[in-house]
């Protein structure tokens, strides 16, 4: 169908859609914007919506009134004047009809998003405890904290509305919201006196690409293997489909008998795998929403042997996607490292993590270690206070520029010294510690990249590793398994991130 012609047929979509049966469009606005919200403070406050074409929309906020008009498709969007920090205040829209949005913030706006482990709710999973769950639901009466939950959604194509709207945070919203997004948010509003707004859009069990546009993947043939998860995801459906048929008919019989329903393991949703498909439903719609920055924690879903490699790749990608999107320039881009779950031989959480790492190397990135707090026996540890405030702890040095150090120690490089090989790290702070006796977790191998364990001791700023069938070592790593035990932090007790220092990441 030629382009023009298509063109033609949305737009006699959306005038369809303005025109029900009244014969009239009034102003409407997308779901994000609505009374609780938080604009972004210091920065030019967007606000967007629809009408009929032609018709005259005037938006009032804070003694300023902005007019535009609806183009040809009935879209329109106008920018006000940056604010400080403050409210609540009032803004009015009005067209053929008068839309009035009460109690907005200007405050700092986070984009929460990734897999279940930001998820995760204050009242945490079936079979996946928060630590002090009642207790912070209890305390979770926070008016200057605003929540946003966009619901679970995915897309063939970039949408550019969902139903999500705001709400204050209190016992009752906070319970079903990311927990990693209620602490950062709670730390970052006791920290710096400004109304935070947080938007929870996460997904479990999904994998990075879902959340990466088309036009990105498109733009890198290197990405192309990313659409094999999806066809793999297809053959898989039948079968998924077939246990979740097999679990509702267990679940029936159990209820029937009088008996509590039997515990089933989780399992993915095929639709939420498709490469862009949460980008498509989940991400696009709030693009045009001024943020802060995001936090993002996701990769579990990325370990599988065959695709773990690619994460070294997708990641940054998904990085730089979103900058462009929200077209913000380097917003601060907070991530988590993996932490340690023993899973099995089909999954490399440690590729991941070293993918996490290396991916630093993006501007105004900073990465939360956990891999000392995470639960061998559990994909989702338990601990999400110590998450959420290493996460503030790194905004607080990317996006508040304060002085204060925010990761733990970071592998640099690694010199061969004549009896084994010397480890430099950036983030020592005052010095390295070894917490619970002798350094544990540190690898050594020579040019056939065969790794054997080490002696390690630190040695000032630096760890020095040794071992006596290694003649001419070459190589290090540090808490390379699914689940290592690892010791080394700095003198601010932050952990030191699994590394190695092979020029290129290994294939499992």
């Amino acid at each position: 169908m030629p382009v023009k012609t298509t063109l033609r047929f949305c737009a006699l979509a959306i005038l369809l859609a303005c025109y029900p049966r009244t014969g009239t469009c009034e102003a409407r606005l997308p779901g994000i914007l609505s009374s609780h919200m938080v604009l972004q403070r210091d920065k030019p406050i967007h606000i967007w919506g629809w009408s009929d074409p032609g018709e005259k929309v005037t938006v009032e906020f804070h003694g300023v009134s902005r007019d535009v008009t609806g183009d040809s498709l009935g879209n329109w969007g106008v920018f006000l004047p940056p604010e400080s920090a403050g409210g609540p205040y009032q803004l009015t829209v009005t067209g053929s009809n008068k839309i009035v949005l009460d109690d907005v913030l200007i405050g700092d706006v986070w984009f929460a998003s990734g897999q279940s482990n930001m998820e995760f709710p204050l009242k945490g999973f079936p079979g996946a405890p928060m630590n002090h769950s009642a207790e912070e639901i209890a305390h979770a009466s926070q008016p200057q904290i605003r929540l946003l939950h966009i619901r679970e959604k995915a897309a063939d194509f970039p949408l550019f509305n969902s139903d999500a709207s705001w709400t204050v945070c209190s016992p009752e919203t906070a319970a079903n919201f990311s927990a990693v997004a209620y602490f950062f948010g709670r730390e970052l509003n006791a920290r710096e006196h400004v109304p935070i707004g947080l938007i929870d859009s996460t997904w479990g069990g999904t994998v990075a690409e879902a959340w990466t546009s088309l036009r990105a993947i498109s733009a890198d043939a290197g990405l192309m293997p990313v659409f094999a998860t999806r066809a793999h995801m297809m053959e898989t459906q039948g079968e998924i489909s077939a246990i979740l048929a097999k679990e509702r008919r267990e679940d029936l019989a159990a209820k029937q008998a009088g008996q509590p329903a039997p515990h089933h393991p989780w399992h993915p949703d095929p639709a939420s795998w498709a490469p862009a498909a949460l980008f498509n439903g989940m991400v696009a719609p709030a693009t045009p929403y001024t943020i802060k920055g995001v936090i993002w924690y996701q990769g579990e879903s990325n370990s599988r042997l065959a695709w773990a490699p690619m994460y070294a790749k997708i990641f940054p990608a998904l990085i730089a996607d979103w900058r462009t999107q929200w077209r913000e320039g380097d917003f601060p881009f907070l991530f988590v490292q993996s932490s340690g779950f023993t899973s099995d031989a089909t999954e490399d959480w440690a590729i991941i993590r070293e993918a996490q790492r290396r991916s630093l190397s993006v501007a105004n990135t900073a990465m939360a270690v956990i891999i000392d707090i995470g639960d061998p026996d559990n994909v989702h540890p338990a601990d999400k206070q110590t998450v959420g405030a290493r996460l503030a702890l790194a905004a607080r040095a990317l996006a508040y520029g304060e002085k204060v150090e925010y990761s733990g120690p970071l592998f640099r490089q690694a010199t061969p010294e004549s009896d084994g090989v010397r480890i430099w790290f950036d983030h020592t702070a005052h010095g390295l510690v070894a917490k619970g006796g002798a350094l544990e977790g540190f690898e050594i191998a020579g040019d056939d990249c065969h790794f054997v364990p080490a002696t390690a001791r630190i040695d000032g700023e630096t760890v020095v590793v040794s071992n006596a069938q290694v003649a001419e070592p070459k190589y290090v790593r540090y808490g390379w398994a699914n689940a290592p035990v690892v010791n080394l932090y700095n003198s601010e007790g932050l952990p030191a991130s699994p590394f190695t220092s092979e020029d290129e990441i290994p294939r499992p």
